[in-house]
């Protein structure tokens, strides 16, 4: 069995942890595939691991390996995305970060997880991604993104206009600080904080959130996955920020934008000690009783 490893700087309280997932690996008699610059930092944290692991760079020469493993949070559990892409090699993710939706292991579990990979005892939820459409190549071919697309005005500039378009029927035009188009797995960020509606990852839909519009009769709306959306933007500033989940470009308002369903999704490891609800109910403290 072959794993991949991808991951960001943690807090020092987390290498033993780490320490344990590799060993762990290596009992299991696994073969290890570190990204290149988290191999680095682990020597750099003097963790434990063999020498002559393979290495990656990106997602050119990633390998076909069985699973991947993402240490951090969900922002590194996105990175991780661009680089298995179209391979949808299953993803599993262990939270070394805050709030951790996405990846959902925590480390006290990581001896429980490894076994249950190993066994194959685990759930595969497959998700949606969107995909950017433009004129101009805005990132470098990785215009797929597993949460949301952004478009929003740059800094303290005024708010600007987004005409919105479903299947090439006028939908509204948005007067705002920005508007989001999110999946069912991006309901549970930037959508949600802007008053977004919670989606089951197994929906079919896309969520038009407008960020702090400014009629406020405009509402978030949901449309079937099935749709091609497209833009027009206006507003003083002739530059506009388009984001796709972390990854960020500075763009003018002469640029043709669209998106739609893309072709392959991501495929989420689900070990059986977590679900999507309890994640849901232990990330939002639903049942929480704040009167004590």
């Amino acid at each position: 069995m072959l794993v991949a490893i991808f991951g960001r700087p943690f807090k020092e309280d987390n290498i033993p942890a780490i320490q344990l997932l590799l060993y762990r690996l290596l009992d299991k008699g696994v073969r290890l595939c570190l990204h290149q610059e988290f191999a680095s930092y682990l020597e750099q944290v003097s963790i434990d691991f063999p020498i002559t692991s393979e290495r990656f760079t990106s997602a050119f020469d990633l390998p076909e390996a069985d699973f991947v493993i993402s240490i951090g949070g969900d922002g590194t559990l996105l990175e991780t995305v661009t680089f298995v892409g179209s391979k949808e090699i299953p993803i599993v993710g262990i939270n070394t970060g805050r709030l951790g939706f996405l990846a959902a292991t925590r480390r006290e579990e990581i001896e429980i997880a490894i076994d249950e990979l190993i066994s194959k005892h685990y759930r595969i939820s497959e998700r949606t991604l969107l995909k950017l459409i433009s004129n101009v190549d805005l990132f470098a071919g990785i215009d797929f993104a597993l949460n949301e697309l952004t478009i929003s005005k740059i800094d303290s500039s005024s708010m600007i206009t987004v005409h919105t378009y479903v299947d090439g029927e006028f939908l509204n035009s948005y007067w705002a600080d920005g508007l989001i188009v999110s999946t069912p797995t991006g309901s549970t960020g930037y959508s949600l904080s802007c008053g977004g509606p919670l989606m089951h990852p197994s929906t079919q839909n896309f969520i038009i959130t407008p960020i702090s519009p400014h009629n406020l009769n405009v509402r978030p709306m949901v449309i079937s996955d099935e749709s091609y959306v497209s833009f027009e933007i206006e507003g003083r500033s002739q530059n506009f920020l388009i984001s796709l989940d972390s990854r960020s470009k500075i763009v003018s308002s002469d640029i043709k934008l669209a998106l739609k369903k893309e072709s392959f999704k991501v495929k989420l490891i689900e070990l059986k000690t977590n679900s999507y609800f309890k994640t849901l109910r232990s990330k939002l403290n639903w049942g929480f009783d704040a009167r004590n």
